[in-house]
């Protein structure tokens, strides 16, 4: 019998029974009531029950049973109101698809984000899928920043679609632009957050001739080399590498220009006013040479703190210059002449130093008129 004969008995069938018609394209409301490996059949409340084949289950080739199960209340699309054995050919696939394509359109047009699941990394970016949409996501926009793509594929991923044509089956989505949005909304906030002088963790992202920059969380400041330590830094490797957690403390800023100033060096353990209370003038100290200038030497008095001996501090003897009788890391005995707290400035001498050592040695050596070679004369050295 001809399908074109089997479709007249049909319908004389309906009309007869004053049965409701079913038309091609139509989305009816079934029940599961049966499933095998092959198909599912569902009751969608018509003359003839619905059968939905393997292929109008799933576009990945699943068994009927991981799909549905019985008792699933689902909503079919009409493919034939006859296959020609007494069934509906009805599809999962194609009302699936026109639900997801109203929801892909709506969130296009509302600028919302949807999940895809991420299939495999294909040419120049991602297959992903939206139920059974493709979605393609260029290399260029699976992140913010540089990742290995393999990490995002059998995973699910937020993102939004920037470009749609179903004419041309082309769906376009970005995962860039929903972190991009992310970041700077916590990079506002953080910067609201921040203030001046409390203590951060970050880490050193990079290094220059006169600092280091730090992130501390999505915003990078930078610690200029002479905040990376109390003590004269000559370049900023000598103190940190890159990668290096650290500690540090908020020094200025700037929101308008987005601009951070960090401190690593404590800001409790300030030498100057550690020491303050030992800096006295006339007080003699051991003290380090740690640069030579053609005008004099600044000597080391306690970590951190350093005063000038000006060249006509040095000696009494006519020197060009300081390196003519001292050099860098020399340890000498100095002087405090004066000690300007507020400007943190301290002038010493060395000459006066050698001059006290010179009266005092003049004074032992004449008291009572014994000079000290008569003294220790006897005196045996072992």
């Amino acid at each position: 019998m001809s399908d074109l004969t089997t479709n007249n008995i049909m319908n004389d069938f309906l009309d007869d029974y004053d049965v409701k018609k079913i038309s091609k394209g139509e989305i009816l409301k079934g029940k599961v009531i049966e499933v095998n490996d092959k198909e599912a059949v569902v009751n969608v409340n018509y003359a003839f029950d619905g059968l939905i084949s393997k292929q109008e289950l799933s576009l990945d080739d699943k068994s009927p049973s991981e799909v549905l199960k019985i008792d699933d209340e689902i909503d079919v699309y009409v493919i034939s109101p006859n296959d020609g054995e007494g069934y509906v050919e009805l599809s999962l696939i194609k009302v699936l698809a026109i639900k997801e394509r109203e929801e892909i359109k709506k969130a296009f047009e509302e600028e919302k984000n949807i999940v895809v699941y991420v299939k495999e990394e294909i040419r120049g970016g991602l297959l992903a899928y939206y139920g059974n949409i493709r979605v393609f996501i260029p290399a260029s926009l699976a992140s913010r920043n540089m990742i290995d793509l393999k990490t995002l594929v059998n995973n699910d991923l937020e993102v939004k679609i920037i470009e749609l044509d179903f004419r041309n089956n082309k769906v376009v989505a970005s995962r860039k632009i929903i972190e991009v949005e992310e970041y700077q909304i916590n990079k506002k906030a953080l910067w609201n957050s921040l203030k001046e002088g409390e203590k951060r963790t970050g880490v050193v992202k990079k290094l220059v001739k006169y600092g280091a920059f730090v992130d501390i969380g999505g915003i990078e400041g930078l610690i200029h080399i002479s905040d990376l330590s109390w003590n004269r830094v000559n370049k900023p490797e000598e103190i940190v590498k890159e990668n290096d957690k650290v500690e540090v403390y908020i020094g200025s800023i700037d929101l308008s220009k987005e601009r951070l100033s960090l401190i690593l060096k404590d800001v409790n353990k300030e030498p100057w006013t550690l020491h303050e209370n030992e800096i006295k003038e006339g007080n003699i100290f051991d003290g380090k040479v740690i640069r030579l200038t053609s005008f004099g030497a600044f000597v080391q008095i306690f970590e951190g703190v350093e005063g000038l001996v000006h060249i006509s501090e040095i000696t009494d003897d006519n020197i060009a210059k300081p390196s003519d009788i001292l050099e860098v890391n020399q340890n000498i005995k100095v002087k405090v002449l004066n000690f300007n707290k507020n400007d943190k400035k301290l002038a010493l001498s060395i000459k006066d130093v050698n001059e006290s050592n010179k009266e005092y040695l003049k004074y032992v050596d004449e008291e009572d008129g014994v000079s000290l070679g008569e003294l220790f004369k006897d005196f045996k050295f072992e």
